[in-house]
């Protein structure tokens, strides 16, 4: 697997591999973002520390409580969309896809950046390993795009969403890579996120805003880390801290997940692409293919661009859908590269996975995946984990 780095995406560091490997953070954009979040408490609403977050109970819009597979039974057909960076930052697409969730009942995972709810002024608080005090690949958020943030995050977890973490500064390239960080380091990368999640009201000074609803030592029980680099030294802290997966596996295939280090092992995954080579599930990867280092290739290859990554999205699905049913995860950021085009074709897939013909689909968060995957019984995991990509699911084990 060949590799290729760089940086500088809308003034974004990103590290990046051209056919199975991927990072990528959110971009700039016009369109204001609605407004949410604003009015309103809460029921059993109860602050916790400063105030930036309060408990509200069970969080709403979940589904029923997942039930065992019969052996034999075939499983549903999870599919599951994340978003790497989750902030607002004025294009409106946060809004767009929450929109699009509700819209045909679907949960997603979105995987917060800290800083995004760090204030540059207070940069100086983020002690990144390896890197000097307040240094980042991402940039820092202006304070009206925060408010944006926050008001989204809330709005998110109480549609039914997932917050997860993508940690803080995103460094992919150089002597201060999340490649080489040790576990220690990776803590102490993961206490910083949680504080600024926890205390943006403190750093912010914002006190228009309501709380985030949920306990975040609670709610957060997995991420992605920046350019799927990492993992192997992150996995030891995630299970100090109860995490139940990882999504930061590059290279995976659409087969049934496993463990790894005792957490489930939720990678992107390798997807026919037509009029190429299979690729990763990420947007990221398909603009490398077709336009290689540039975010704005030719607008006359807009529109066949756009195709090729619709059908590369619905080629996976019904790869799975149609054989082994391997949970199917999708990766993006909240970016407008080539126009746009690679935000359209996902609402374009969720809208087929959503199509009333497709039965059994359930678009779900990683977290809930993972309530699906604890009650199965082994074997039948096992079973379903023997069936390899495009093997047809016959029922016998």
């Amino acid at each position: 697997m060949r590799k290729f780095s760089r940086r500088g995406i809308f003034g974004l560091g990103v590290g990046a591999a051209a056919a199975l490997s991927v990072a990528g953070c959110s971009g700039s954009g016009s369109s204001a973002s609605d407004k949410v979040g604003t009015k309103g408490k809460t029921a059993k609403s109860k602050p916790i520390g400063d105030g930036s977050t309060a408990y509200t109970g069970k969080q709403p819009n979940q589904p029923p409580a997942p039930e065992k597979l019969k052996p034999g039974q075939k499983p549903p057909q999870f599919v599951v969309f994340s978003w790497d960076g989750a902030g607002e930052v004025g294009n409106g697409l946060f809004p767009r896809f929450r929109k699009i969730a509700r819209d045909h009942n679907a949960s997603m995972t979105f995987f917060l950046s800290g800083l995004y709810l760090l204030p540059e002024s207070k940069k100086r608080l983020y002690r990144p390993p390896n890197n000097p005090v307040g240094a980042s690949a991402i940039g820092y958020l202006t304070d009206d795009h925060i408010k944006e943030t926050l008001k989204n995050l809330r709005a998110a977890w109480l549609e039914g969403h997932e917050i997860g973490t993508h940690f803080n500064g995103h460094f992919c390239d150089g002597t201060g890579t999340v490649e080489h960080w040790t576990p220690a380091q990776w803590d102490s990368e993961i206490e910083q996120a949680m504080d600024f999640v926890t205390k943006w009201r403190t750093n912010t000074g914002f006190t228009d805003l309501e709380p985030l609803p949920f306990d975040y030592s609670k709610e957060l029980v997995g991420g992605r880390t920046p350019c799927l680099k990492g993992q192997e030294n992150l996995l030891p802290t995630a299970r100090k801290r109860g995490w139940r997966y990882d999504a930061s596996s590059p290279g995976g295939l659409q087969v049934w997940p496993t463990k790894k280090q005792g957490l489930w092992d939720f990678p992107l995954q390798s997807i026919p692409f037509p009029g190429h080579s299979e690729t990763l599930s990420m947007d990221f990867n398909l603009m490398f293919n077709q336009s290689k280092n540039s975010t704005k290739g030719p607008p006359a290859n807009y529109p066949g661009w756009r195709k090729q990554a619709t059908d590369a999205y619905i080629a996976g699905f019904q790869r799975a859908y149609e054989t082994n049913r391997a949970p199917f995860f999708v990766g993006n950021h909240f970016e407008q590269w080539n126009g746009g085009i690679y935000m359209d074709a996902v609402e374009e897939a969720i809208k087929h996975i959503a199509d009333e013909k497709h039965k059994d689909v359930r678009m779900v968060s990683f977290r809930q995946l993972c309530d699906w995957l604890d009650v199965q019984d082994p074997q039948v995991l096992a079973n379903l984990r023997g069936l390899g990509v495009g093997q047809q699911f016959t029922g016998r084990g």
